[in-house]
């Protein structure tokens, strides 16, 4: 296994944080271990076999839920889909 680390734009809160979790843990061969809020950081493994290309595709299901990594670009568009993201996280954290 091999462990990643991916810094985040737009990580506010535990309703983010739930979104983030089921986001990433639902790519096929990534297992999420921690996110932090007060770091803005996701943390999971993979495969060692896939990995380049599991990591690739947790930072694009991230953006596309408006979380972009930390250097790339922040729009509008991603801060809004951040807070429906958060939304989303909140509602089905509250089962």
């Amino acid at each position: 296994m091999q462990t990643h680390e991916i810094y985040l734009q737009n990580l506010k809160c535990g309703g983010c944080a739930a979104t983030v979790r089921t986001k990433v843990g639902s790519i096929q061969g990534i297992e999420v271990l921690e996110v932090d809020l007060e770091a803005h950081r996701v943390r999971f493994q993979t495969e060692e076999t896939a990995a380049g290309d599991l990591l690739q595709r947790a930072k694009e299901v991230l953006r596309q839920a408006g979380y972009p990594e930390v250097g790339a670009d922040n729009t509008l568009a991603n801060k809004a889909m951040s807070y429906v993201s958060c939304a989303i996280g909140r509602i089905e954290g509250a089962d």
